[in-house]
């Protein structure tokens, strides 16, 4: 009898995660890509099957091997992956995580595509570096038309081909990025890394144009996905830092001058592989314009930049239900977790930040959507693409600051629900923790997403005009979000001026700056779109003038909790 297990929650599995998470459903049909809830049912099933859940834990207890010799000697730099990751990546292909929205540019594909990619993103967070990385490439290849047409067909197509071929040889690709060095990270003009312009014969080989082929050497302090078919790279040409694209595999079949010197030993990411390459006058393709390589990889950051506040939501909205459902059904001091008044609040709290932040995903993927879009193919006869695109370039900037900071708050909020239930490896709350501070540092860090935020504001006033005009569509709904907006507005208003009199000092207090941006942007979300419970605990625990802090369960009502809970329950069928 003292085997019997009682008092235990069954685990988190067997239902669809996607048809039980309705601040995911209702944003999704709001922002205009309802029509993708059958392919998105599939995929949430998939999420929530036994199966595959499993699939993400094999993935990061057998975590990819670099071979860097085979047995004869021969150098082959490539990277060993358990079964599993195949599988994960191969159900993201399909289901077009990697590029759907560029093949089928319908109406909400963006929307759909990162509705899909915070569902599957729930089984494992390590498949998102080589999708999030194809499906920003697409903007920086469109640079280089001739380029993009050989490419682009190729790296958008639902099919997962991971086996190392030429271009012309695969039905699928996937793509890299190469652009830091160690002694400069952020810094991409410190970059050494050198371009050469190649012989004549070796201009276009391959390439499908008639773009410049160049040699580079050097070496990348981090390179992500390391087995993809191309990468993105930064080098140093005679005009200063271009963009190049970087085969894998030459046309003739030969592997390219890439050599993986070793993967990085990360805290969490362990299913990805990451690595340290070294180029050796290796062949690539110049993209976009010469000296102009890294305005050429901003097209893509600010789409990589999307995918770090989708994937944190993804990170907050799992840890969350994995609280909810295991306070759901664990007893002490005679009643459920969950109904316990200490408790009752705490995950209130954390449903509220849940809902905050992916309301605000998916609003910034719909801005992709309709700056992408051609006026006459606008779902809505009043969207304002000028709006939408200024709300894309400053939004997605804030929201990567502000969501990826609180996803480790969240993490460890939540792991904490659990008890020791939560701190063991059998849990996914360990791996959720150690994924938590990655969409933060990725894509720049705070302070890089910081300073581009300055920038932006002082670079680009009708940045500053369209976010407030975004926050007027939410006023008079709650008086504290009024207050909390009325501040703002009055900070944006004095900012050059600030910035010409004391830049040092708009620093300093730049973080203040971009937090009270986002919970402005999250609030203005909540009071439009979600229940009149969602809203008045977010305004009165974030932007009332005696909001208690950002301890998580310090504020709200007993009442209210049960409300916010009920509708963050996952619901196993």
């Amino acid at each position: 009898m003292t085997h019997d297990v009682t008092n235990q929650p069954p685990p988190l599995a067997g239902y669809d995660v996607y048809a039980a998470d309705a601040v995911l459903r209702e944003a999704v049909d709001r922002e205009g890509g309802g029509w993708a809830a059958p392919s998105l049912g599939e995929l949430g099933r998939l999420a929530g099957d036994p199966t595959w859940i499993d699939r993400g834990f094999q993935a990061n207890q057998n975590p990819p091997r670099l071979r860097s010799h085979d047995r004869y000697g021969h150098r082959i730099d490539e990277v060993e992956y358990h079964p599993a990751w195949h599988q994960l990546m191969d159900v993201a292909v399909r289901h077009g995580l990697h590029g759907g929205p560029w093949r089928d540019p319908r109406p909400g594909a963006h929307v759909a595509r990162a509705a899909a990619h915070l569902v599957w993103s729930q089984v494992e967070a390590g498949v998102a570096c080589p999708i999030t990385m194809t499906y920003a490439s697409i903007a920086a290849l469109r640079t280089s038309p001739e380029l993009a047409a050989t490419w682009e067909p190729v790296i958008t197509a639902p099919v997962y081909q991971p086996q190392l071929r030429p271009l012309a040889e695969k039905a699928g690709a996937l793509i890299g990025m190469a652009m830091t060095e160690k002694q400069g990270g952020s810094d991409l003009r410190a970059n050494t890394t050198r371009a050469v312009r190649s012989r004549s014969d070796d201009a276009g080989s391959g390439s499908g144009s008639t773009a410049p082929a160049y040699r580079l050497t050097g070496h990348k302090w981090f390179c992500s996905a390391p087995m993809s078919d191309g990468f993105l790279v930064l080098a140093q040409d005679d005009a200063g830092p271009s963009c190049f694209l970087l085969p894998r595999v030459l046309p003739d079949g030969t592997r390219n001058a890439i050599r993986l010197q070793r993967l990085k030993d990360k805290l969490g990411n362990r299913a990805n592989a990451s690595s340290e390459i070294e180029l050796d006058g290796a062949l690539a393709w110049l993209v976009g314009e010469p000296g102009r390589g890294i305005a050429t990889i901003a097209t893509m950051v600010n789409l990589t930049r999307l995918d770090c506040v989708v994937g944190s939501a993804a990170l907050i909205r799992q840890a969350t239900a994995q609280a909810v459902h295991h306070a759901g059904h664990r007893r002490a001091f005679g009643a459920r977790l969950a109904d316990q008044p200490l408790m009752s609040v705490v995950l209130a709290d954390l449903a509220v930040e849940s809902e905050a932040s992916t309301a605000l995903a998916i609003r910034l993927a719909a801005a992709v959507d309709r700056s992408e879009q051609p006026d006459s193919e606008q779902p809505e006869p009043t969207a304002d693409r000028e709006h939408e695109t200024l709300i894309r370039r400053i939004g997605t900037a804030v929201g990567k600051y502000w969501v990826c900071k609180r996803t480790p708050q969240v993490t460890a909020e939540a792991l904490e629900c659990l008890g020791g239930n939560g701190y063991v490896e059998e849990s996914i709350m360990p791996r959720l923790y150690r994924e938590a501070p990655l969409n933060s540092v990725w894509e720049g860090s705070g302070n890089i997403n910081v300073l581009d935020v300055l920038r932006v504001l002082t670079r680009e006033p009708r940045t500053s005009e369209a976010l407030l005009n975004e926050l007027d569509r939410a006023a008079g709904a709650d008086h504290r979000l009024d207050d909390h907006v009325r501040r703002l507005r009055k900070s944006l208003a004095g900012l050059p001026a600030a910035m010409a009199d004391d830049p040092a000092a708009v620093q300093r207090d730049g973080r203040r700056l971009v937090a009270a941006m986002a919970l402005a942007f999250q609030g203005a979300l909540l009071v439009q779109h979600s229940p009149a419970a969602v809203a008045d605990a977010f305004c009165a625990s974030r932007l009332a003038a005696d909001a208690a802090g950002w301890t998580f369960g310090t504020a709200g009502s007993v009442a209210a909790a049960d409300k916010l809970i009920e509708r963050h329950t996952p619901m196993p069928s």
